[in-house]
C-alpha cells in the first residue's frame, strides 16, 4: 500500500489513473496487507527530522522564559500530593490554575523524581512533541506512503508556532500528542474495523479534554465523520462502535472533574477560573463556551480587546499580522491539497482509506480553523499549534496526491504548480511584513520557486526523473524555507514577546508581538491600539501596576539539580533576590537571561512583590521581605496573600513556600471571602496580606477590582490590619519619589484614619502595601 502511493514509484505491475474506482472491500474485519520493503532513506529521513525537533525544543532551553504559572503549580505539586492531584497553584491547596491537572501531573513526577528545574519540567512535553511527529508520521506512511510521510513530519517540525509552544511549559505539547494520537487510532479502528482502537482514541481525547478541557474535542466530529463513512462495517455496527466509544470517552474525560465534586468544598482548593470554585463550571465557562463566544472571565470582544492576543475574530484570522507568520505560511497548499486529494477519490468506494484520511485530517484542520477565527474570548497565538498536524498530513498525503495527478492527467497539471505558486507568493507576503529581518529571503524563495514549478512543468513528461526530483526538492526547500527560519528564531530568544505566557516565533510584524528577531512589543501591539505587556497595558489599555520594561516570567532556569531553597532564594540555589536564575528583586534592574531589558518591580514603596504581569512576569520577590516574612510566619501555613494568581506564582518559584492567590488569573475568582479571609485569620494559618500591586486593578484586585467580593476584603483589610513598616525589614530607605508616600503608608493604625495614600489605595492608584492580620484583629 505504501510504495503504491510514492510519487516517484507507482505499484508494479500496474499504474492507477489519479480517481480511478477500485474494487469495493468486503464487510467486515480484514487482514492487514503486507507492506512492501521501506525505501532505505525513510528511516534516516524520519530520524533526522526527530533530531531536528529535538534540536529546535531543546537548544539552549535553560535560558528560555517558562510560565510561571505552571511552573508554580509543579513545584506545588512536588510539595504535596493533594496539590498534585489537583493542580493546585500553592501547596497550601487554597486555589488551582485555571486548567485540568493531567500535564501538571507529569510534569510533577519528573520533578519529583529528578529535582525542579526548567529541564526537568520539559523533558516529558519534549518528548511528547517528538512523540507526535513520530504517530502522524506512522500515520501518513500508512496511507499515502514514505515520501508523504516524510514531508508531514517536516512540516510539522518546523511549524513556527508549534517550535515555540514546545519550548514552552503550557499544556498544549500533551494535548497536541494526545489528539494525533486518538485521530491515528480511529483512522486505523476505520481501516481494519477492530473496536479496540476506536476505544484508544476516545481514552485519548478523553485525556486531552483532562489536558484543556474543550479544546481536545475540536477535532472530534473530524472523527466521528471519518468512522462513520469509512469504517469496513455495517452502519448499524459503526453506530454502536461510536456508541461504545462515546462512554469511553465520557469517562477518561469526566473522571477528574466527578472526583473533584465529590471532595466537599471546604476540603478541596477553589478551582480557578470558575465562578463558583466547581470544576463543572470551569468546565463549561471559562474553558469552554466563554473560549469561543466571551464572557466568563475571558475577556471577550471580537475586536480583540479583553484577553484577546490573535487580532480581530474573523475568517481571516489566521493571516492576520499576528498569526501569519506563526501558521499560516502552509494554509493554501493543505486547502488546495484538500479539495484536489476529495475530487481525485471521487468515485471511490466508501470504505476508501486515503479519502478517509483526507476526511479526518481536513475536518481535524477546518473546525480548528473556524474555531481559533471565530472566538471571542482568550486566544493566545500559540493555540493554533493544534492546527499543525492536520496541515502537515494535508501538505504531505494531499501534496503527494496532487504530484501524481500532475504526472499522469493532463487536466490535473496546473493544479500542483498553481498551489505552489500560491505557497510563495504568502511565503514572499509573510516575509515583508517582518521589515528589516532577513530581507535576502524572500527574493531567493521567489526565484527557487520559480525555478522548481518550471522544472516540474519541463520534465513532467519526459524520463529524466532524477531532474524532476530535483524540482519536487527545490519546490520543498522554497515552501519550507520562510516558516523554518522563524521556527529557527525560537531558540536564540526567549520564546516570543511574552516569554513564557504567550510564547511566538520569528520577528515583530504589523501589530503583532514581537519575538526574538523582532526587538521586542511595540507600542499599540495589541489588537484595539493598545500597548503590550511590557508597555504597562494589558491588552484592551488596561493600566498596569508601574511595572516597566519587558519582564521575564517567573520559570526556574538553569541545568537540573541546581536548585535548592533558602531564604529570599529561589528553589535552586540562585543567589538572593528570590528571582529564577537569579535575577534581581522586585525594583532593582538587571538583565533578564533571556534579554528582553531591565525587570521593573512595581512603583512605590520598596518591597512590593513582583510586578505581576501576564503568566508571573516581573520582578522577583525582595530578600529582605521575604527573610522577614519567614522570620515572623508564626506557624501560619501560607507565607503570604496577594491578590492575583500571576503574582503568587511569582513568589511561590522564588520562595518555595505557599503563597494564597485571593483573585485568581484574572482577577475574577470569587476565592477569598471576607468569611474566609476571617476564618483563615483565627485559625493562625495567615498573617500577612499584600493589597495593591501586582496587576494595579483596585486596591490590589487585578481586573477584578470593580468585583463586590474583592472590595469588601480590601476596605476590611485596610480598616482593621497593621502596616508592617517598610523600616522592619529594609536595610536601606525607599527612593526619594516614595518616602513620603512610604511614610504616610506606615503611619497608618487599625483606628480607621486615612491618609491621602489610603485613598490612592482605595482607588488603585498606588504601590503595593503589606499588612499583618492576627486573630486579635477579628474583635
Amino acid at each position: 500500500m505504501t510504495s503504491a502511493t510514492d510519487p516517484l514509484s507507482p505499484a508494479p505491475g500496474h499504474s492507477v489513473a489519479p480517481g480511478a474506482p477500485s474494487v469495493e472491500p468486503p464487510q467486515g474485519p480484514s487482514p492487514t496487507p503486507t507492506e512492501p520493503i521501506a525505501p532505505r532513506w525513510s528511516l534516516p529521513a524520519m530520524i533526522a527530522i526527530m533530531a531536528l525537533a529535538t534540536t529546535l525544543y531543546s537548544w539552549n532551553l535553560s535560558s528560555s522564559s517558562l510560565n510561571s504559572f505552571y511552573s508554580a503549580a509543579v513545584l506545588s505539586g512536588t510539595h504535596s500530593w493533594k496539590a498534585w492531584f489537583f493542580g493546585s497553584l500553592d501547596a497550601g491547596n487554597f486555589m488551582t490554575v485555571d486548567k485540568p491537572p493531567l500535564v501538571l501531573m507529569v510534569m510533577g513526577l519528573f520533578c519529583r523524581v529528578f529535582g525542579f528545574g526548567t529541564w526537568q519540567m520539559m523533558l516529558p512535553l519534549i518528548a511528547a512533541a517528538v512523540g507526535t511527529i513520530w504517530i502522524l508520521h506512522s500515520s501518513v506512511k500508512r496511507v499515502f506512503g514514505h515520501v508523504a510521510a516524510a514531508i508531514s513530519a517536516l512540516v510539522l517540525a518546523l511549524t513556527p508556532i508549534t517550535v515555540a509552544i514546545n519550548r514552552d511549559n503550557n499544556p498544549d505539547s500533551l494535548l497536541v500528542l494526545l489528539m494525533v494520537g486518538g485521530a491515528a487510532l480511529a483512522l486505523r479502528a476505520a481501516h481494519n474495523s477492530r473496536l479496540l482502537p476506536l476505544l484508544g482514541s476516545a481514552v485519548c481525547f478523553g485525556l486531552a479534554f483532562n489536558t484543556k478541557m474543550l479544546q481536545g474535542y475540536i477535532a472530534l466530529p473530524a472523527v466521528f465523520a471519518m468512522y462513520l463513512c469509512a469504517a469496513r462495517l455495517p452502519l448499524v455496527k459503526r453506530i454502536v462502535n461510536l456508541l461504545l466509544a462515546g462512554v469511553a470517552l465520557a469517562v477518561s474525560s469526566i473522571w477528574w472533574a466527578a472526583a473533584v465534586s465529590l471532595v466537599p468544598a471546604s476540603e478541596r482548593p477553589y478551582i480557578g477560573g470558575s465562578t463558583d470554585g466547581t470544576a463543572w463550571n470551569l468546565i463549561m465557562g471559562y474553558n469552554g463556551l466563554g473560549r469561543v463566544f466571551g464572557g466568563e472571565g475571558n475577556g471577550g470582544g471580537g475586536g480583540g480587546g479583553g484577553a484577546n492576543f490573535a487580532g480581530t475574530a474573523g475568517l481571516g484570522r489566521m493571516f492576520n499580522d499576528i498569526l501569519g507568520g506563526q501558521i499560516s505560511w502552509l494554509l493554501p497548499f493543505a486547502a488546495i491539497a484538500l479539495v484536489g486529494g476529495l475530487i481525485l477519490r471521487g468515485r471511490s468506494p466508501r470504505t476508501d482509506l486515503t479519502r478517509a484520511a483526507l476526511i479526518l485530517w481536513g475536518g481535524w484542520t477546518l473546525f480548528h480553523y473556524l474555531t481559533f477565527a471565530m472566538a471571542e474570548g482568550t486566544m493566545h497565538p500559540y493555540y493554533t499549534t493544534a492546527l499543525a498536524p492536520g496541515i502537515a498530513a494535508l501538505c504531505g498525503g494531499g501534496g503527494v496526491m496532487l504530484l501524481r495527478a500532475f504526472r499522469d492527467d493532463k487536466r490535473w497539471v496546473w493544479v500542483l504548480p498553481l498551489a505552489l505558486g500560491t505557497t510563495g507568493i504568502w511565503s514572499i507576503v509573510l516575509l515583508c511584513r517582518a521589515s528589516g529581518w532577513n530581507t535576502w529571503m524572500w527574493p531567493v524563495i521567489a526565484v527557487v520557486m520559480a525555478l522548481a514549478i518550471s522544472g516540474l512543468l519541463v520534465f513532467r513528461s519526459g524520463r529524466r526523473v532524477q531532474l524532476f526530483a530535483a524540482s519536487v526538492a527545490a519546490a520543498v526547500v522554497a515552501s519550507l524555507a520562510g516558516p523554518a527560519a522563524y521556527a529557527a528564531s525560537v531558540p536564540s530568544g526567549s520564546g516570543g514577546g511574552m516569554g513564557g505566557t504567550n510564547p511566538t516565533a520569528g520577528p515583530t510584524t504589523g501589530n503583532g508581538m514581537g519575538g526574538p528577531g523582532g526587538g521586542g512589543n511595540r507600542a499599540g501591539g495589541f489588537p484595539g491600539g493598545s500597548g503590550g505587556p511590557g508597555n504597562g497595558e494589558m491588552p484592551g489599555g488596561t493600566q498596569q501596576g508601574g511595572q516597566t520594561g519587558t519582564a521575564p516570567s517567573g520559570a526556574p532556569s538553569g541545568a537540573p539539580g541546581d536548585t535548592q531553597q533558602g531564604n529570599g532564594e529561589l528553589p535552586g540555589g540562585g543567589e538572593n533576590g528570590g528571582f529564577p536564575g537569579g535575577q534581581q528583586a522586585s525594583g532593582e534592574t538587571d538583565t533578564p537571561p533571556n534579554g528582553t531589558g531591565a525587570t521593573g518591580g512595581t512603583t512605590g514603596q520598596r518591597g512590593g512583590f513582583g510586578g505581576g504581569g501576564m503568566g508571573g512576569m516581573g520582578g522577583g520577590a525582595d530578600s529582605e521581605l521575604v527573610a522577614y516574612l519567614k522570620k515572623h510566619r508564626d506557624g501560619a501555613k501560607w507565607l503570604l496573600a496577594v491578590s492575583s494568581s500571576q503574582s503568587a506564582a511569582q513568589l511561590i518559584v522564588s520562595t518555595g513556600q505557599p503563597v494564597i492567590s485571593m483573585w485568581g488569573w484574572s482577577g475574577t475568582d470569587k476565592a477569598m471571602t471576607l468569611a474566609k479571609l476571617k476564618e483563615l485569620v483565627k485559625k493562625g494559618e495567615l498573617h500577612y496580606i499584600q493589597l495593591g500591586g501586582g496587576m494595579g486593578g483596585g486596591g490590589g484586585m487585578g481586573q477584578g477590582g470593580s468585583d463586590s467580593v474583592s472590595s469588601e476584603v480590601t476596605a476590611w483589610v485596610q480598616k482593621h490590619a497593621t502596616v508592617v513598616k517598610e523600616s522592619a525589614y529594609s536595610k536601606s530607605t525607599s527612593t526619594t519619589s516614595t518616602s513620603k508616600t512610604s511614610t504616610e503608608t506606615e503611619t497608618k493604625t487599625k483606628t480607621g484614619t486615612s491618609t491621602e495614600s489610603d485613598s490612592q489605595a482605595q482607588n488603585g492608584q498606588t504601590s503595593s502595601a503589606l499588612y499583618r492580620l492576627d486573630p486579635s484583629d477579628l474583635n
